[in-house]
């Protein structure tokens, strides 16, 4: 008898142009729970400066990662997928506080096939200035926290594969 476990809550994290909302729905599918768009969380004063080029800042950002973390806690014991840059440990600190059993898949790549997928995708607010400062400010998991890296090299399937593959090791 195959053994049941409690769906994860997971957090899709990395840079911008990673792949989160392309992979958070596939990786979503694969694990037959809901998708949240981290974006969709932006108040509307976040996204009209990130339009602008101006990197938001912590207090810019802890409003957002509240609604996250809301929605996560609200999902524990069910599962879902959401995601969020998380950059920082901080970040992740803040989510973990609201939903502390939530787990993160760190989208992770080379900076120039990050930055040509940035270049391809259309109608996005994000531009690809911002990248440096995406890459300045990322702390990876650390040891100590639950979740997985997985490589963004390949197409999407493949990549939510992985993360499937990945998320399943952690029990």
């Amino acid at each position: 008898m195959r053994q049941q476990h409690t769906p994860h809550v997971v957090v899709i994290m990395g840079v911008a142009g990673t792949g989160k909302t392309t992979i958070g729905p596939l990786l979503a599918d694969r694990l037959g729970v809901p998708y949240a768009e981290g974006d969709d969380f932006h108040p509307p004063q976040n996204v009209a400066k990130m339009s602008s080029g101006t990197p938001l800042t912590d207090d810019d950002r802890w409003p957002w990662l509240d609604a996250i973390g809301a929605w996560a806690h609200g999902r524990e014991g069910r599962g879902g997928v959401v995601s969020s840059s998380a950059l920082k440990r901080s970040y992740r600190d803040r989510l973990r506080a609201a939903a502390p059993g939530v787990v993160f898949v760190h989208l992770t790549g080379d900076r120039k096939l990050i930055e040509d997928r940035m270049r391809q995708r259309k109608g996005h607010f994000m531009p690809t200035a911002l990248l440096d400062s995406q890459f300045a400010t990322l702390q990876p998991l650390g040891a100590d926290e639950a979740g997985v890296a997985v490589d963004v090299s390949g197409s999407p399937e493949e990549i939510a594969e992985r993360a499937v593959e990945a998320l399943s090791r952690l029990g």
